[in-house]
């Protein structure tokens, strides 16, 4: 019966087994392996090799492994650029350069002698080949993200030596390219050159501005999904256009983009799930299914020319992180992680193979023969086994030593707490807890929704439940649990003081208050009684524009402000802030104050970007109107009545902020305040608030020199 016929014809070709079984060798590959400890990158090579026409022959590598393996290509390289942190890539762009060039350099002088003496290669063929041993695809990169070490120095060099040798290698496959296709005339140096830097600056210029504008009008996470993903193919794009390789592009993409893609966010999650849950892995499927293991041990040249490949590779890129370690002094851990990060070839080398391989001589040969093309792919093998074990070893190796630094563990453990009744501002706070937490705690952040006694209709809890669910799911994106809370109490504010005891919550986050009645207080009588109740920071945030299009923090600072118990506490959050979203912080304060912000800053968070100036009136913030701009955000420290740093010119701040900023994003804070706090006045104890007290001493003072002057 028809129905019945199960022959199997191999290679299999029908869409849906192909896609299936490929799903089923990204979930069962790693599964498999881990068991006998091999990186899940190998497995991937692996599989590939076993199901490829030159294995069991069970998929053929057809169009869509080229167009999936070609967006996986293209996924890692713009990761890369993605993941990098820009101000520590500033910081090591000298030594990245180095780098760089060191693993250009000095593979391709030693391959270039080994092809002329070894292979007995012509000399335009042993250039190209020789480029070939310098050149490098973060193919092992994802197993850095993995431990969390994207954002190590050694990492940044790494990833930027690579930006070098790729352009270097891809701008010798040009000339290689050019010299058969009759354009090598005196002006096609120049012209190649013209192309690439015109591109380039039309992508680091217009890219950031264009990502900005669309992230300011559009918060729907599926467009701005699709937005990255075509903004990473048009550089692409824009690069294949002039001559270069689109992995060029898709890192340069990547680069301009990394401010406007948090490293915690909800899009920066998506970004890295699709990624590396799909098209890295087919790429890597597909690099394996280019093994022959039959040709290369059954001809002995293809064996030779693949051992003296793999040995030019091997001992260049070795030499050259040896030599970066030497002369930046830096530990063996740092010199291994650079050496396993550059040593994996996969993008470039393939790109040169196959336009070497495709140019035919005028003696009816190719450029790069049989032997080279399956060299290559044994070099790729091996060189993605080597990469991924020294990196899983040594990025384990890092991860763990990182697990125990020395720190006080006296602190609190942080919990944030964030109260949910506006449904405008639920997305901004909950972003705004994910840059400013401490991302090595879990469990961290509270979400409450308070409902009163006194009004309990079904309405009003069903829209809470919808405003925390909301909270979740933007959390959940990002790939960062939060609790939600329900409770029920008097009023708003006791619900919230009542839960931040429950919970030892450590600071608060709250949306600025939206005045209603022309006598309303600009903060609100729910700030103000929170104040009263709780001495934990509080956090008062109005945004009018995304958190992660935000260019610059700006944070005015009064005197005094070090000797308030929550000092370190701020600091850390804006420079965590800082760092997340890749942008300056900028401290205006008074000469003594600035100097306790610098030591701080300098001992504990020295790797944000930072600026220093002085605020010595504090009376008036119109001074600070022509610095900060409307993608800037504003920070005022301020303090509670009674306090250190208290003063009197605080009773001008909402006077001041509604007047000067109002068209700018801002954040209140009020920082940690030792002793109790202030308990709210009720008739049933009215000595419970401190500036009662303080009334009742001054009426004793009076009466006391009116008695005085009487007697």
């Amino acid at each position: 019966m028809p129905w019945l016929d199960f022959s199997l014809k191999l290679p299999i070709t029908d869409p849906t087994w192909i896609f299936l079984l490929v799903l089923l060798i990204i979930l069962f590959a790693p599964i498999l392996l881990n068991k006998l400890r091999i990186p899940h990158i190998i497995g991937m090579i692996l599989a590939g090799l076993v199901i490829g026409e030159h294995g069991f022959n069970i998929l053929a590598r057809d169009s869509s492994f080229e167009l999936f393996g070609k967006v996986g290509l293209y996924y890692i390289m713009f990761l890369a650029g993605l993941e990098m942190n820009m101000a520590d890539f500033k910081k090591n762009r000298s030594k990245a350069v180095v780098l760089g060039g060191l693993a250009f350099i000095i593979p391709i002088a030693l391959g270039f002698v080994a092809n002329i003496t070894l292979l007995k290669y012509s000399v335009i063929t042993s250039v190209l080949l020789a480029s070939m041993y310098a050149s490098n695809t973060q193919v092992s990169y994802p197993i850095v993200i993995r431990y969390g070490l994207s954002r190590q120095r050694c990492v940044s060099i790494a990833v930027g030596g690579t930006a070098v040798t790729d352009t270097l290698t891809l701008l010798v496959l040009a000339v290689v390219g050019g010299l058969f296709k009759g354009e090598s005339g005196g002006w096609f140096w120049l012209w190649l050159v013209v192309k690439v830097i015109f591109l380039g600056s039309i992508i680091i210029y217009s890219f950031p501005r264009i990502g900005r504008w669309f992230f300011r009008r559009y918060d729907d996470n599926v467009m701005q999904f699709i937005f990255v993903l075509a903004m990473v193919f048009l550089g692409a794009g824009l690069m294949e256009f002039v001559g270069m390789e689109g992995i060029l592009g898709a890192f340069l993409a990547g680069l301009v983009l990394n401010r406007l893609i948090p490293h915690v966010s909800p899009l920066m999650n998506h970004l890295e799930f699709v990624g590396n849950a799909l098209f890295i892995p087919y790429f890597l499927i597909g690099v394996g299914m280019l093994i022959d293991l039959h040709v290369i041990f059954g001809h002995g040249d293809a064996l030779k020319v693949a051992a003296v490949m793999i040995a030019m590779a091997l001992t260049g890129k070795w030499i050259a992180c040896w030599l970066t370690r030497k002369i930046y002094k830096m530990s063996w851990l740092e010199c291994k992680l650079m050496y396993g990060l550059s040593t994996a070839q996969a993008a470039a080398t393939l790109a040169a193979v196959m336009v070497g391989h495709s140019i035919i001589l005028p003696n009816g040969e190719r450029l790069l023969n049989d032997d080279v093309l399956n060299g290559t792919v044994l070099l790729i093998l091996v060189t993605c086994i080597v990469s991924s074990l020294i990196t899983e070893h040594t990025a384990r190796k890092t991860a763990m030593d990182e697990a125990h630094p020395e720190e006080d563990r006296s602190r609190e453990p942080e919990r944030i707490l964030i109260p949910i009744a506006n449904p405008n501002t639920i997305e901004d706070l909950v972003n705004l807890s994910l840059v400013i937490r401490d991302p090595k705690m879990k469990d961290n952040l509270l979400a409450l929704n308070v409902v009163n006694d006194s009004n309990t209709s079904e309405g009003l809890e069903a829209r809470g439940k919808r405003y925390l669910d909301k909270a979740g799911m933007i959390s959940a994106a990002a790939d960062v649990s939060l609790k939600q809370i329900t409770r029920y109490d008097l009023n708003i504010a006791a619900g919230i003081i009542h839960t931040a005891k429950e919970y030892g919550v450590t600071d608060v986050i709250i949306g600025l208050h939206h005045k209603v009645t022309i006598v309303d207080s600009y903060f609100g009588m729910l700030t103000e009684n929170l104040l009263k109740g709780l001495h934990q920071e509080v956090m008062i945030a109005k945004f009018l524009i995304p958190i992660n299009t935000l260019r610059r923090i700006i944070v005015a600072v009064p005197p005094k402000a070090e000797y308030e118990a929550g000092f370190q506490k701020w600091v850390e959050h804006f420079c965590r802030m800082g760092s997340t979203l890749s942008c300056r912080v900028h401290f205006f304060a008074n000469e003594e104050t600035a100097a306790h912000l610098q030591n701080l800053i300098r001992k504990k968070y020295g790797k944000t970007p930072t600026d220093f100036s002085l605020l010595d009136d504090w009376e008036d913030l119109l001074l600070l109107t022509g610095q900060v701009n409307y993608d800037h955000l504003l920070v005022i420290i301020t303090a509670r009545r009674g306090s250190i740093s208290y003063d009197t010119s605080f009773e001008k701040l909402p006077t001041q902020l509604s007047r000067y900023f109002a068209n700018n994003s801002l954040i209140v804070l009020y920082p940690d305040q030792l002793g109790e706090p202030q308990d709210a006045m009720s008739f049933s104890n009215p000595r419970g608030n401190n500036e009662t007290q303080h009334y009742e001493k001054v009426g004793r003072w009076f009466y006391k020199w009116f008695k005085g002057i009487k007697n």
